[in-house]
């Protein structure tokens, strides 16, 4: 039997052919562009997600049995806003988790409804990348597009519609729509009516991995599957990440070096961060969990590497960081190319190298990218930490955590071991975890994380190491405060 994993991301679609004893078959990526109208802005068609899916699936099942196909999984890049008509025709481009332009209507839920407010309705505040926001500027810049809403849906979940016809979602990415009363697990009747919208244009709600329908008899055909294969409601790209590396019950940890970095803490209970800095999420596994979002990681190396210094070769530019220099680096780098959530909610924040003189070797701004994003990931654990919660280990997934230095770097910085998981698909192996749960090949999500995730090696801190980048650190989180009232004058100034 086999399961297929989808992980849609913000680049390229990853799909994954995983056997009932979880060894990965088959992986197949598609790539896809995004627009960035203004500054600021990102957007994407979804009809390329579907295209990339459509093209990427036969490709995958090449020289294997495709009647063995019993289930489909997908976990999705979060919060992107699709909106479509009384025909379900997409009414205009997805506005994506990354993009900036909704600081009016965030500062309008935080400051004029309230935080307290919010966290009580959703047990969240409003960021930039929530879907709520977009739907508000929507209504106040495109009423015309709004008025013609027929459903609101989240990228992973326009692709199970196509698949199925059937219109869900799954609590763990209806989480951070800033519209779910997470800690009942409903639609919040309070923000549907902030927001003008009915509970009718929402989609259903599943756990992740709940069987929401069988493919439409011309999707089998059209892909080359049996109409009878099941698709489950998947999860966002984060709590299928944490799935697949086994961040599954209480008390776990998953960090994910992904185009955006996080931090997930799993727990069995429902809580809310006091200081508003981390989302309170459900999980795919029924439970709960914290996380913290930083909106630039593994994608400031890539604009780094490739956009500056004109190559895709980073593992050429990381050999020429010396191994001394590591703790020992005068040049920091702020990652916030895209603005910032966690901790700051500051879509006006910007990158930024600070320290730079005229022996500077481009090796030290190579380090400085790696090192900023790992400071920017322990500012979210240091939120965790003041809340009373103990993080003591955590498994590492993403395309950053390829990078043997930034595992050791980010290892010392957070001054805790660092496990990667055999299968390094995150979220894409999930959601053909989930799917097998659906198919009833696992009781539940637990039994099957138990089964079939492994530890392929784990990067140990160095105290020495620890404590140089405890000084690092130290210097490095005063930047931001000291150039926030210079990131919104320039902001103003676009």
């Amino acid at each position: 039997m086999y399961y297929i994993g989808i992980d849609l991301g913000t680049s390229a679609v990853k799909l994954l052919l995983m056997d009932e004893t979880g060894g990965i078959a088959n992986i197949v990526s598609r790539a896809y562009p995004v627009s960035y109208p203004r500054p600021g802005w990102s957007e994407q068609n979804p009809a390329d997600w579907w295209a990339a899916v459509c093209g990427g699936i036969p490709e995958l099942l090449a020289g294997f049995d495709a009647a063995q196909v019993k289930g489909i999984g997908a976990g999705g890049q979060m919060h992107g806003l699709v909106v479509l008509d009384k025909d379900d025709a997409v009414i205009r481009p997805c506005i994506l988790w990354n993009d900036g332009r909704t600081q009016k209507q965030v500062d309008y839920l935080n400051e004029v409804i309230g935080k307290d407010t919010l966290s009580r309705y959703t047990a969240n505040i409003a960021f930039a990348g929530f879907t709520a926001p977009k739907l508000l500027w929507l209504r106040d810049n495109e009423p015309e597009n709004f008025a013609r809403i027929e459903k609101i849906m989240l990228p992973k979940d326009y692709i199970n519609y196509k698949l199925t016809g059937v219109h869900g979602t799954d609590y763990s990415d209806a989480s951070g729509m800033l519209l779910l009363d997470v800690q009942h697990k409903c639609w919040s009747r309070e923000m549907l009516d902030l927001c003008g919208v009915r509970e009718t244009q929402l989609p259903k709600l599943f756990e992740s991995w709940q069987p929401i329908g069988t493919l439409t008899a011309d999707i089998a055909k059209a892909l080359g599957l049996p109409a009878d294969v099941v698709v489950c409601a998947g999860a966002g790209d984060n709590a299928a990440a944490a799935v697949g590396c086994g961040a599954v019950g209480g008390g776990k940890c998953n960090i994910s070096l992904g185009t955006s970095g996080t931090v997930f803490i799993t727990s069995d209970t429902f809580g809310v961060d006091k200081q508003n800095a981390l989302h309170s999420f459900a999980h795919a596994d029924g439970g709960y969990h914290l996380m913290g979002c930083i909106l630039s990681a593994a994608s400031c190396n890539k604009w780094w590497s490739e956009e500056i210094l004109h190559t895709d070769d980073y593992a050429a530019e990381q050999a020429l960081i010396p191994t001394d220099k590591l703790g020992a680096n005068d040049v920091y780098f702020l990652p916030y190319l895209m603005g910032e959530r966690s901790p700051h909610n500051d879509p006006a924040a910007r990158g930024a190298f600070v320290g730079l003189r005229m022996d500077t070797p481009r090796a030290a701004l190579t380090q400085a990218v790696l090192e900023g994003v790992a400071f920017a990931i322990r500012d979210c654990v240091e939120i965790a930490k003041a809340q009373g919660v103990e993080i003591t280990a955590s498994t590492l997934c993403g395309g950053g955590a390829k990078s043997p230095l930034w595992r050791k770097i980010l290892a010392n910085v957070l001054g805790i071991p660092l496990t990667l998981p055999q299968t390094e698909q995150g979220p894409g192996y999930g959601g053909a975890m989930l799917a097998a749960v659906a198919c009833g090949a696992y009781p539940d999500v637990r039994s099957c994380a138990e089964a079939l995730v492994r530890a392929k090696q784990t990067t140990e801190p160095d105290a020495a190491l620890v404590a140089k980048y405890n000084a690092r650190y130290a210097v490095w989180r005063k930047l931001y405060p000291a150039l926030k009232t210079s990131f919104a004058e320039m902001e103003a100034l676009v």
